[in-house]
């Protein structure tokens, strides 16, 4: 049968004491023991570690070099390829082409009727009177530029 009565609290930390100092005890012994082991191991990984460096450093550059001048450039074609194929077409706009043609025609009305305009006033016969008023037309100048009017 059990009984239900707790041992003193002194005995039980008693107990603990004595487990933790038989614990550091045992481990300051494996760290002696284990210490020189473990630095002559991280001496032979540091040797090995270089050797493994030296020996993926030129297939490092190999792959890289074969990436850069011929995978990448197929790479690239191959996805501009996919992104020409999967891109919708483009919708057509009709209206604005119509509005397009109809400035380009006003323009094209405008312009005409303005060198017309500027052709027939520069073609009119000096003597001649266009249908302009006299009070338009300039009078004669003097030689040294002074204008009278009769």
């Amino acid at each position: 049968m059990m009984s239900i009565r707790r041992k003193p609290h002194e005995e039980a930390l008693t107990r603990l004491g004595r487990m933790q100092a038989a614990c550091r005890q045992g481990a300051s012994g494996a760290a002696g023991r284990v210490g020189p082991a473990a630095r002559s191991t991280r001496d032979v990984a540091a040797g090995r570690v270089l050797v493994a460096r030296g020996w993926s450093a030129p297939r490092l550059r190999k792959a890289g070099t074969y990436v850069e001048t011929e995978l990448g450039p197929r790479m690239g074609a191959m996805l501009s390829n996919a992104a020409r194929r999967v891109e919708p077409p483009h919708p057509v706009r009709k209206g604005r082409n119509v509005a397009m043609t109809m400035v380009a025609a006003a323009s094209a009305v405008g312009l005409a009727g303005a060198l017309l305009t500027r052709r027939s006033g520069a073609q009119e016969p000096a003597g001649q009177e266009s249908g302009r008023s006299s009070a338009t037309t300039t009078a004669p100048a003097d030689a040294d530029g002074q204008v009278r009017t009769p």
